[in-house]
C-alpha cells in the first residue's frame, strides 16, 4: 500500500513519488506500467541512476522485476527510460542471461527514449547486443497510447517491419 503523502525514497537527494516501486538498488526505481500474459509482454518505466558499476542495478532489476515476469512467461519487455539520468556499465553478464532467457520464444527488449549520454554509456558497455535502443527507440511520445497498441507497434519496430513509430 502507497501512502501518497510520505515520500521516503530519493535519486540525487531529491524526494520521488512514493509510486516508484524500489527494486533494491539506491539509485535505480521501476514501475510496472503494463503486462499481458496473452502477448507475454511487460512494459516497465525506470527513473534514477542505473549503475551496474557500483550497484549492480542490473542483478537488482533481472532478480526483483524480471524474473518473476520471465516464470510467468513474459518474453517481450518495453523499457521506458525517459527517466534514466545516467548509466554506469560493468559487464555484460545478466543482459546476457536475460537474453538467453528470451531469445528462444521469439522475445525481445526494447530500451525508449534514452537520453543521448545513456545510449552511449550502453553502446560502451556493449549490451547493444542484448537490448533494442537508439534512433528508431528515441523520442517516442508513448504516455498518450495505450499499451496494446504501444506493444503491437514495437513488436513491428523491432522486427524491422517498420523503421520507427510515428505517434
Amino acid at each position: 500500500m502507497y501512502d501518497e503523502f510520505k515520500f521516503t525514497n530519493k535519486i540525487y537527494n531529491y524526494f520521488i513519488h512514493p509510486q516508484w516501486d524500489s527494486i533494491g538498488s539506491p539509485t535505480l526505481y521501476a514501475k510496472l506500467i503494463y503486462v499481458t500474459y496473452e502477448q507475454n509482454t511487460a512494459i516497465i518505466e525506470l527513473i534514477g541512476e542505473w549503475n551496474d558499476l557500483i550497484n549492480n542495478d542490473i542483478m537488482w532489476l533481472k532478480n526483483e522485476l524480471l524474473n518473476p515476469l520471465l516464470s510467468n512467461g513474459v518474453r517481450r519487455f518495453i523499457l521506458m527510460c525517459d527517466n534514466v539520468l545516467n548509466f554506469h556499465g560493468e559487464d555484460d553478464c545478466y543482459y546476457e542471461e536475460w537474453w538467453d532467457d528470451i531469445k528462444e520464444d521469439d522475445g525481445w527488449i526494447a530500451v525508449i527514449n534514452t537520453r543521448e549520454h545513456v545510449e552511449d554509456e550502453m553502446k560502451r558497455a556493449g549490451i547493444h547486443f542484448y537490448l533494442h535502443f537508439g534512433d528508431k527507440f528515441a523520442d517516442m511520445e508513448w504516455q498518450g497510447t495505450t499499451p496494446i497498441p504501444l506493444i503491437q507497434s514495437m513488436d513491428a519496430l523491432v522486427r524491422g517491419q517498420i523503421k520507427k513509430l510515428d505517434y
